[in-house]
């Protein structure tokens, strides 16, 4: 890797290389950067949308994860409510695989220098450009009430990504655009005081499970009531399951394949082979949807039992749980601190 030979000059960075000082040459490994909010239970979509891919990027990088509670803000006026759904999120993400000797795992709210950046980010970005992203028009018509916390979400969202020098962002193909926000506030940001100044990041996407569909063929959202949680009690998960709906076609019948909210969940859990063979009885009839049900569920289940086990693990030892939050925001502020420092120097905050 070259080495880096720029300075700053009248408050503006200026490099040859085009790239901030700590990402050209203080590392030279992939930094990834996640967020989940804790907006109450986990389901099925957040694990195979989000955290599943999180958890085998830790093993590929530096990865950065961390519990969005200033975002969950725009929707959650209930301080105990919210402290409990950081405490279940922390300890669902543990039990799920996350390894906090492979990555970092912090509360964003622990690292205050998030809403500083977010602030001076917000100081250049245009009206427009906030205008025109869809998560706001999305969850105002979802009955989330207006307000500018909302509004101004993405450069939040940018201030998370940009304060880490993250490479790639793991994100849903709906959350796309906030990347793509992202990379039009920095470039806007190196534009007006110095090229170089912050990292452009990159989106990750999961073709195959960047939407995962919920029990009534929409998306799986909180919003549209159609979730099944991830450590959903057996009878609610079996309640759940037995109540998609699907169509008349009789028991002897062909069932359609297309569009299939029971085949698409259960390819996430099952083998290849088990899945081929559900698609099978379902094209050659003779079997009712009861049955393919029963199947999802046993899936689902088998699946997701490992971390049942780890979960009650982890909830019988809150204090580990509370020494990886505190160890996590503690590493993840020493590299948030480092980046503020450069963009308040190249602002012209501070001495």
């Amino acid at each position: 890797m070259r080495g880096l030979t720029g300075n700053f000059t009248n408050g503006k960075y200026s490099s040859a290389l085009e790239s901030p000082p700590i990402a050209s040459h203080l590392y030279m490994t992939m930094r990834i950067l996640s967020g989940l909010q804790p907006s109450g239970r986990l389901h099925i979509g957040n694990y195979f949308g989000m955290m599943e891919a999180a958890l085998k990027l830790q093993h590929e990088g530096e990865a950065f994860y961390f519990i969005a509670d200033y975002h969950s803000l725009t929707s959650i006026h209930d301080g105990k409510a919210l402290r409990s759904n950081v405490r279940d999120l922390a300890i669902d993400f543990l039990a799920c695989g996350l390894d906090p000797e492979k990555c970092v795992f912090f509360r964003q709210s622990d690292v205050p220098e998030h809403t500083e950046l977010s602030w001076i980010l917000s100081t250049v970005t245009p009206m427009g450009l906030l205008e025109r992203c869809h998560s706001y028009k999305d969850k105002v018509a979802n009955g989330i009430s207006a307000s500018h916390g909302l509004f101004a979400y993405p450069v939040l969202m940018a201030a998370d990504i940009l304060i880490y020098d993250a490479d790639v962002v793991p994100v849903g193909r709906d959350q796309k655009q906030h990347v793509e926000v992202t990379r039009d506030i920095a470039i806007k940001m190196n534009e007006t005081f110095g090229q170089g100044l912050l990292k452009l990041p990159n989106p990750r996407i999961r073709e195959e499970t960047a939407v995962v569909l919920g029990t009534d063929g929409r998306k799986m959202s909180k919003s549209y009531g159609n979730t099944i949680q991830l450590f959903e009690e057996p009878a609610k998960l079996k309640k759940a399951i037995m109540s998609i709906p699907t169509d008349s076609t009789p028991v002897e019948s062909p069932k359609p394949v297309e569009g299939s909210s029971i085949l698409a969940l259960y390819q996430l859990v099952a083998s290849p082979a088990d899945y081929e063979a559900m698609v099978a009885d379902f094209e050659a009839g003779g079997k009712g949807y009861g049955d393919f049900k029963k199947r999802l569920l046993q899936g689902i289940t088998d699946y997701f039992a490992p971390f049942r086990e780890k979960r009650a693990e982890l909830v019988a030892n809150p204090e580990y749980v509370n020494k990886v939050l505190a160890e996590g925001a503690e590493k993840a502020r020493a590299v948030a601190r480092k980046t503020l420092e450069r963009v308040r120097q190249a602002v012209g905050l501070g001495d």
